[in-house]
């Protein structure tokens, strides 16, 4: 699969709680394990939700922190080369 194709699994019913069941194909196929925690987030529009695993969003946050760093480290390298 890459990773902008679409998967279907099934469907889930919302219980009274709010509770729903992931189903068994896409836990198995994401790799989804019982204590794992899954961050839920709205589509754009609104008309749908995702889960992500939240070690997946903490990993991705910190490339990203990591990678703003390196950039503003070179900018300001970049500023002294030219102030000088």
């Amino acid at each position: 699969m890459t990773t902008h194709e679409m998967s279907v699994f099934g469907t889930v019913k919302v219980g009274g709680r709010g509770q729903i069941v992931v189903p068994s194909s896409a836990r198995r196929s994401m790799d989804i394990k019982p204590g794992d925690r899954l961050l839920v987030v709205s589509t754009p529009s609104k008309d749908g939700l995702a889960l992500i695993k939240v070690e997946i969003v903490r990993d991705m946050i910190e490339k990203m922190s990591s990678g703003l760093t390196s950039l503003e480290e070179e900018g300001s390298g970049k500023r002294r080369a030219s102030n000088k």
